[in-house]
């Protein structure tokens, strides 16, 4: 028997090196090699079984999440995850009006103030630009929890991680990812720039007059991304696009309900993509293939029939419980423990 030199029982500590998280910005999925977020991965997996339950591996220390747009998920979860692993939460849910930056601190002075009192920050912004000039003045290193239209890396890694513990491949796997405006997708961007890290092929479907932004399309190509896009589809055009994938992802709505004239033109324009039960049940008699539908949520009642969430297409409610061993892996990988 040839045993390799690794050979020896897992160890957390070893799996969250390899990741090469320590100390950095976590910002695009692209930023990290396969083998870096397949040890991540592994990481994930080994905590889950404290998912609900608690480690002391992040004692002492103490997360900040800094949220410039409404959440649930994402600070939700990020918070549990640093409670699980023994760690403390400092919370700013609306820093527009309760922070200094209501006095007209700049993002970067903000940044660096909280950066004494925490040792990492997660932070929700609703302009990229202004997030990527600040950066610098973070002492510690920042989680994107979602910056413009552009990135949502923990949606996109959780979104992967599922796929990961549904199908244990990524070879071999087609993923759709659908809506009506993928020039606001942000988190299904993320997704997009995570598998094809790890080697899925993508199927954009979208519309002509939202297409994806340049800055994603740039990633792709330099990740060597296998993918296509289609835009225009009618629903039967749709529904032949379904019979190709393992799994499709709805991105949702981003435009924001004070902005209703554009909502309700988004919420219009989704109907040709609108998933029902019965497409599901007919794609599987003709393919012999369970396809997953996963969603960021909020979802929207013309995005896809309620009906799917008690059957075994279902996958975005589930996608909520990975999301916390996932953040916890990233959190002790980019703290260090």
């Amino acid at each position: 028997m040839a045993l390799p030199k690794s050979f020896s029982p897992f160890s957390i500590m070893e799996k969250l090196e390899e990741t090469g998280l320590k100390d950095r910005n976590f910002e695009f999925l692209t930023d990290y090699t396969r083998q870096q977020l397949q040890s991540l991965f592994e990481a994930g997996e080994m905590l889950e079984p404290f998912w609900k339950d608690k480690l002391e591996l992040m004692n002492g220390k103490v997360l900040a999440t800094l949220f410039f747009q409404p959440s649930t998920r994402t600070r939700f979860s990020t918070e549990v995850a640093m409670v699980r692993l023994g760690g403390s939460v400092l919370s700013e849910s609306n820093p527009t009006t309760s922070s200094s930056t209501a006095k007209g601190e700049s993002l970067s002075d903000y940044l660096r103030t909280v950066s004494n009192y925490a040792d990492i920050i997660a932070l929700r912004h609703p302009n990229d630009k202004e997030v990527f000039e600040s950066l610098g003045g973070a002492r510690v290193p920042v989680i994107s929890g979602g910056w413009g239209n552009v990135t949502h890396p923990t949606q996109g890694l959780l979104d992967v991680y599922t796929v990961y513990r549904a199908l244990g491949r990524f070879e071999g796997i087609k993923v759709m990812i659908a809506s009506s405006d993928l020039s606001r997708a942000r988190s299904g961007h993320s997704f997009a720039l995570g598998l094809a890290a790890m080697g899925a092929e993508l199927l954009y479907i979208g519309t002509s007059e939202n297409s994806i932004p340049d800055t994603i399309l740039d990633k792709l190509k330099a990740a060597g991304a296998k993918f296509t896009v289609r835009n225009d589809l009618n629903q039967a055009g749709f529904l032949d696009s379904l019979m190709e994938v393992d799994v499709c992802y709805l991105p949702g709505c981003s435009v924001p309900k004070d902005d209703p004239a554009a909502r309700a033109a988004f919420l219009d324009k989704i109907k040709p993509f609108y998933i029902t039960l019965d497409m599901l049940q007919k794609v599987k008699s003709k393919t012999s293939k369970v396809v997953g539908i996963m969603h960021s949520l909020p979802r929207n009642d013309v995005e896809f029939d309620y009906a799917i969430d008690d059957s075994e297409f279902q996958l975005y409610f589930r996608q909520m419980a990975f999301s916390v061993p996932i953040r916890m892996a990233l959190i002790a990988g980019m703290v260090g423990v």
